[in-house]
């Protein structure tokens, strides 16, 4: 018989309000992240196929609502705790929200951009909804509820109107309604950051983020072996595969920098100032993420002594020093890690630079050339704090 304290009866509630609680990702949660991969693989399709200045603008944008879609009702699950009927049928609606959005990607600079605006619009007026709902259930101020259930009610307007708005005010439109729903986060003295409830269980946040980015990065090795299979495997030179096999590895070498140095770690303090930098430089990061993931796709279409493509070396090597700019970034606000007390700013100089030189190199050099110096780059990022390490343990056991 299901008793009335089972999971599915449990209305929302603040987790300040809870006597047992824990930071783990509920499985709705999980089930919502999975549509983000069929968006994410489909974004990076339509950078692909638009590898110019405004295609490379309007992919940033749209990666920029999908992550907040995603990040804002994680922000909501780490305030509030609820796994009730209602919850999960809302949970569903969001799901279904973002696969509309999805679905409208590979149009999106076209006859798919209603579709996507419709459903970023539906998207925050479920957000709305579940602030409203949870306000009914709190044992203290009802202000944060509130206050957070009429701007995301207000956004959903702005952001439905931009939908029928004509091209391009619609996108600056869209564009200046974005930058609104992180104003309420940011600005000084109307920030929802002033409420005291206002805090997000930091051990949930911290692995919602080392989830995504691990799908974001995961998109890598989809977009690697899509492309190959593609092409057909056995069609290509046995550099090309060698190549193939250099894309998958800098995919997992990129999740093992983000777990040594900041993943899972919670912000050093609750300042505005800390859980913004940090909110905004996990968005950059994994946007880098899916830049080098789709620079990589270009390495099973050419062999050692061919040219890397310039538009995908651009994705690449810019995307790979913002990656490891934004880890010295987040490096600065998170707690201490302790591998990355050997990953000092030098480190994070030497493969940022090395990283910009190959851009550099890539129109003059072959491809074994320029993948060397890239690889230079993100291999500096393990190495040299590994060996920094292995010295310091040898110091140790020496006595010295």
């Amino acid at each position: 018989m299901m008793r009335l304290d089972h999971p599915m009866w449990r209305k929302p509630r603040h987790h300040h309000d809870l006597e047992h609680k824990n930071d783990h990702v509920h499985w709705a949660e999980l089930f919502y992240d999975l549509i983000h991969v069929v968006s994410i693989f489909l974004l990076g399709n339509f950078l692909t196929n638009n590898l110019d200045f405004w295609g490379f603008v309007i992919f940033v944008g749209v990666f920029i609502a999908l992550w907040f879609a995603w990040g804002e009702l994680s922000i909501f699950n780490s305030i509030y705790v609820s796994t009730d009927l209602w919850h999960r049928l809302y949970m569903l609606m969001m799901i279904c929200t973002v696969m509309f959005m999805a679905a409208s990607i590979p149009a999106i600079d076209g006859k798919g951009w209603t579709f996507f605006a419709l459903g970023f619009a539906a998207n925050r007026l479920i957000i709305a909804t579940l602030y409203f709902r949870s306000q009914k259930n709190s044992l203290a101020n009802k202000t944060l509820s509130s206050e957070q259930a009429r701007n995301f009610l207000i956004f959903a307007i702005v952001f439905a109107v931009a939908a029928f708005l004509p091209k391009p005010f619609a996108y600056w439109f869209f564009a200046a309604g974005m930058v609104a729903t992180q104003a309420v986060y940011m600005i000084p003295k109307i920030s929802v950051l002033r409420f005291e409830r206002f805090a997000p269980r930091m051990g949930h946040m911290s692995e919602r983020f080392a989830l995504l980015t691990l799908i974001v990065l995961g998109e890598g090795f989809f977009k690697l072996v899509v492309t190959l299979s593609e092409k057909g495997i056995y069609k290509v030179s046995s550099d090309v595969l060698v190549n193939f096999v250099i894309g998958g590895a800098s995919m997992f070498l990129l999740c093992w920098l983000y777990f040594d140095t900041v993943g899972g770690a919670k912000p050093k303090d609750r300042k505005p100032s800390t859980l913004v930098i940090w909110w905004l430089a996990h968005l950059a990061l994994m946007l880098c993420g899916v830049m080098v993931g789709v620079a990589l796709a270009a390495e099973v279409k050419i062999g050692f002594l061919e040219n890397y493509p310039t538009s995908y070396a651009a994705l690449g090597c810019f995307g790979l020093a913002g990656y490891i700019a934004m880890l010295w970034v987040l490096q600065h606000v998170v707690e201490s890690q302790i591998v990355s007390g050997f990953g000092r700013w030098d480190v994070h100089l030497i493969g940022i630079s090395l990283a910009m030189l190959c851009f550099f190199v890539v129109p003059y050099a072959p491809s074994l050339v320029a993948n060397s110096i890239w690889g230079a780059a993100l291999l500096s990022q393990i190495v040299l704090p590994v060996r920094r390490a292995w010295i310091n343990i040898s110091d140790e056991k020496n006595g010295t």
